[in-house]
This record gives C-alpha cells, structure tokens and sequence, in this order.
C-alpha cells in the first residue's frame, strides 16, 4: 500500500512539474513574441543588425519554446503510460529542434554583420532598443534559473538545453546593450555590428552540444 502511495505521489509531483514547465514555455513565447517585434521594428529603424539579430533570436527562441512545450504537453497527456522509448524520442526531437535554432541564427549574424562591416554601413543610435537590451536583461535570467530548475526535477535533457538559450539571451542582450550604448555614446557605429559578431562562439558551442546530445537520446 505504502508503495501504491509512493508511486501515486511520484506522479502528482511530476505532473505538477510538467504543468510549471509548461508555464514557463507559455511565458517564454509570449515574451519574445512581443520582444522579436519590438528589436527588429528598432533595428530595422535604426539600420542596427545587432538589433534585428536580437529580434530573430526571440524568434528562434519562441521556436525553442514550441518544441518545449510540445514535448511536455505529450509527456503530460500520455502520463504514467509513456513508455522510456516515447520519454527519449521526444527529448530526441526538442533537443534536435533547439539545436538547429542555435545555427539559424548564427548564420544570419554572420552573413549580415559581416556585410555591415565591409560595405561600411553603421548602425543610428536606438533608445528603444537600449531600454529592450535592459528588459531582456531582468528578464531571462530569472526565466532560465526557473526552467533548469525545474529541467533537474524532471531529469529533462531537452528542458535543461532551452534553459542554456534562455541564459544565452541574458548574455546577448548585454552584448548588444554594449553596442548600442557605444554607439549612443560615442558614435561608433561599428560597433554593433562587432557586438553581433561577439555572439557567435557561444551561439555554435551551445548549438553543436544540444545536437550532441540529441544523437546520444
């Protein structure tokens, strides 16, 4: 009886767990949804590519957050009668998902800072998009320290991969905070463009790992 006990409580927990997850996914896409068209309406305003690239990854994310919730929607539906193959496959799939978000968009940062900087066209300076960077900035850590907490309690590789984006976030947007605030004030109007740049080695380490481990699932 006392083992019955158990088990029934596991999966209460669990499915309070899931629920949170979900929680946190429904916030996630609702966030960047509003904050993708705030950043690329600013950038495309002020010409900033550091900007529009900061819009595309709330995309990206919004797309990361998809998958996750996805994921933990089925797992929530299916209950205890989700078998260890369907848990694998479906942490397999978000993880291949987000993975592929992750060089999305460093594709785009490097095709379109590369050509800023050639071409020698620099970015205005964008108060809103400033006040967007320091929004992000309150924001996402609190998000990502929620959601690896509760990928931990749920053991959830693919959770915990979307917690690493979030934090990516974070430290995007004080990347682009530096741009654009050299930019306001100094003039440098390059400098955008070096700070989208400075985003791509942790956009492909985190990329290249969430495929990594998608093939090990």
């Amino acid at each position: 009886m006392s083992a019955i006990r158990s088990h029934s409580a596991g999966q209460l927990n669990r499915g309070h767990l899931l629920r949170r997850g979900m929680r946190l996914e429904y916030f996630t896409i609702g966030y960047n949804t509003l904050e993708g068209f705030v950043a690329v309406g600013a950038g495309i305003a002020a010409g900033s590519i550091a900007l529009v690239g900061f819009g595309l990854d709330s995309v990206i994310e919004i797309a990361a957050g998809s998958a996750l919730l996805w994921r933990l929607k089925h797992e929530r539906e299916a209950g205890p009668e989700l078998s260890e193959e369907e848990h694998s496959t479906l942490e397999r799939r978000a993880l291949y998902i987000v993975g592929i978000t992750f060089f999305a968009l460093a594709a785009y940062i490097l095709a379109e800072a590369g050509y800023k900087l050639f071409s020698g066209n620099e970015a205005e300076e964008s108060t809103v998009g400033i006040i967007v960077a320091v929004a992000s900035l309150v924001i996402m850590p609190a998000l990502a320290l929620l959601k690896r907490r509760t990928a931990l309690a749920l053991g959830s590789r693919a959770l915990a991969a979307d917690a690493v984006e979030t934090w990516m976030c974070s430290y995007l947007s004080l990347v682009l905070l530096a741009g654009l605030v050299m930019n306001a004030a100094f003039g440098w109007g390059w400098a955008d463009s070096i700070a989208a740049l400075a985003m791509l080695p942790l956009i492909i380490k985190e990329g290249r790992e969430a495929l990594g481990e998608a093939r090990e699932q």
